[in-house]
């Protein structure tokens, strides 16, 4: 089984930044995986906000692109996702998961709201 724990949400006023983390343990490789973070607010489906493959190459959203930066450090098994210049609608439940996915994690609550 593959644990994912979420961390780093708060409440940030618009403009501000937001730093997540994703610690990954259990039964995984980490670095030879693919690890994305994705967001569901409340009434939308979960949408994958960024991806990065194995060999660091990152994808991102059309909504985030230029705003948030996925990174990895495959020694902690761990994926971070540096939001800047966040927006009202960023806010929502943010997770992240490995591709294929595996059972979610509890998430972490992100609000940008004045």
């Amino acid at each position: 089984q593959v644990q994912l724990v979420e961390s780093g949400g708060g409440l940030v006023q618009p403009g501000g930044s937001l730093r997540l983390s994703c610690t990954a343990s259990g039964n995984i490789l980490f670095n030879i995986v693919d690890m994305g973070w994705y967001r569901q607010a409340p009434g939308n489906q979960r949408e994958l906000v960024a991806l990065i493959t194995w060999r660091g190459n990152t994808n991102y959203g059309d909504s985030v692109q230029g705003r948030f930066t996925i990174s990895r450090d495959n020694a902690k098994k761990m994926v971070y996702l540096q939001m800047n210049s966040l927006k009202p609608e960023d806010t929502a439940v943010y997770y992240c998961n490995k591709q294929p996915i595996v059972p979610w994690g509890r998430g972490t609550q992100v609000t940008v709201s004045s």
